[in-house]
């Protein structure tokens, strides 16, 4: 990776602090297969919008893929694609201390502790030694307060919903230090099949004033438009990162006619004419949600 290219990767921190104060929100999208890493970064560069390029501890388990590798593809691209917008490298999700060393060892600049299925004491002391190391590190972390449901179990394993308290938040950032909190508001990770998607907006005015901390919504795919430019927008600052991470997998899936997922490997072994459309296809999706969801085009020169 040459100079020019960096300089535009940015701690999580960096990155929210400046979406919180132009009133944007940053999408952090997980390709899932190291191919499709390109086409995310493509579309920030041509809409000039910061992105942040994620994947998660159980991610890596079902994909086939190792921390190494994804950071390798990703610096690699940033090169090859000549990348000049500012970008995150974020380790999504993540149980273990051990997984965390390893990427930030391997490059990454934001990691998140999910903690949230332990009780109030135990989330705290664990977020709190996590934070401790990766700030130490030069790196930002991320943390989950309550637990965000699931349909798909791609990223966390239990499809149960315990929203956020507020005034437990305002304690948990306090005493853990956290740059950023995932917090649980309606949204589930996967594909609404059941309920309407929703956005509990009372609690998440609670939070915000609650604390400072930048505020994360997981389960931003299938999201009514109009509900996340709500959230972000909130008074005194509302969400400044929403994570999109099923609707890139069903965006490439769909390109190729395919209902099940595929490994990392035998995505990067597909011949060149699907590989170009699964890369449409993901670059269309990211450049959507950046223009119509989170209002982040054009704001790359704010970081100049």
């Amino acid at each position: 990776m040459n100079g020019k290219n960096a300089k535009k990767v940015f701690t999580l921190q960096k990155v929210l602090k400046i979406a919180e104060e132009k009133g944007f929100a940053v999408g952090s999208f997980s390709p899932r297969y190291t191919a499709m890493i390109r086409p995310i970064l493509r579309a920030g560069e041509k809409t000039r919008s910061p992105v942040i390029v994620q994947i998660s501890q159980k991610e890596m388990v079902r994909y086939g893929i190792t921390a190494k590798q994804f950071s390798d593809e990703f610096y690699q691209a940033l090169h090859d694609e000549n990348i000049t917008v500012p970008v995150v490298l974020h380790l999504d999700h993540t149980k273990e201390i051990a997984v965390i060393r390893e990427a930030v060892a391997a490059g990454f600049t934001s990691v998140m502790i999910d903690a949230s299925e332990k009780d109030l004491e135990e989330n705290i002391a664990t977020s709190k030694t996590a934070a401790e190391y990766v700030h130490a590190m030069g790196v930002s972390i991320e943390a989950e307060l309550g637990r965000i449901g699931t349909t798909d179990f791609v990223e966390t394993d239990l499809d149960e919903q315990l929203y956020t308290d507020p005034m437990e938040a305002q304690r948990f950032v306090r005493e853990t230090n956290v740059d950023a909190l995932a917090v649980s508001v309606g949204t589930a990770h996967g594909v609404y099949l059941v309920k309407e998607p929703a956005i509990d907006f009372e609690r998440l005015k609670a939070i915000r004033q609650a604390t400072s901390v930048h505020l994360v919504l997981h389960g931003g795919s299938g999201i009514p438009p109009e509900m996340i430019q709500r959230a972000i927008r909130l008074p005194g600052g509302g969400i400044s990162k929403v994570n999109i991470a099923t609707d890139l997998e069903l965006s490439v899936l769909h390109a190729l006619g395919r209902k099940e997922r595929m490994s990392d490997q035998e995505c990067s072994a597909l011949p060149s004419e699907e590989m170009e459309k699964a890369c449409a296809a993901v670059e269309a999706t990211v450049t959507d949600k950046i223009v119509n969801y989170l209002g982040s085009n054009g704001h790359a020169e704010d970081f100049d």
